[in-house]
């Protein structure tokens, strides 16, 4: 039992122990992130399950959260490639206030670690929402814009894969498109499906 587990390593620690203990083939590719990484494979699981994708999505996690447990969910399992989803929880203040550029430091270092580990890095837009219905007191739009554009120009900056989820799930309002989502916020199966065939022209 892991004392004071704030990043929750607990989680996964038994599903990563069986992993090393696997033959690894060279093609683990790791996804993580916060609930809209993991409920990508309760809604998708075939997608997960015939691919041998490796879900390490915490709901209500932050960027924070994700990055010190990088090296137990990611860096340890030696994947091939990461495809990293995280901003979403810190905009919506889960945790309290952090600023944009807090979060885009963690979220380089994430790609840091990855690429000093020559783990190819795959690095997603976080998707669109108008509010927050656990904290509606927030209004996210601009500032998932200015997180999506700074994460953008990192991409181009380090030459890395960046996977825009956003454009093509956005509707007129900015918001999360209603065929996408059942909560504003988290993808139902067609939201899923949909990002499924956007990162699937990013994956070799």
């Amino acid at each position: 039992m892991i004392q004071n587990d704030w990043a929750y390593l607990e989680k996964y620690a038994l599903e990563n122990q069986k992993l090393l203990k696997q033959l690894n083939d060279g093609n683990r590719i790791v996804f993580i992130g916060d609930s809209i990484t993991e409920f990508w494979k309760q809604n998708d699981s075939i997608f997960f399950n015939q691919n041998n994708y490796i879900n390490r999505g915490i709901s209500s996690q932050t960027s924070v959260h994700v990055l010190e447990r990088f090296d137990n969910d990611v860096i340890s399992l030696k994947p091939k490639s990461v495809i990293i989803l995280v901003g979403i929880n810190d905009i919506a203040e889960n945790f309290g206030p952090i600023s944009l550029k807090e979060i885009m430091l963690n979220i380089t270092l994430m790609v840091e670690k990855s690429l000093k580990n020559n783990i190819e890095v795959l690095l997603c837009s976080i998707l669109p929402a108008n509010s927050f219905y656990w904290n509606p007191k927030i209004q996210p739009i601009e500032k998932i814009k200015q997180l999506n554009q700074m994460i953008k120009a990192y991409c181009i900056l380090k030459q890395l894969d960046f996977v825009d989820y956003y454009t093509e799930m956005v509707d007129e309002n900015l918001s999360l498109d209603k065929k996408y989502t059942d909560d504003g916020v988290h993808p139902n199966l067609a939201g899923y499906l949909k990002m499924k065939a956007i990162l699937e022209t990013h994956i070799k």
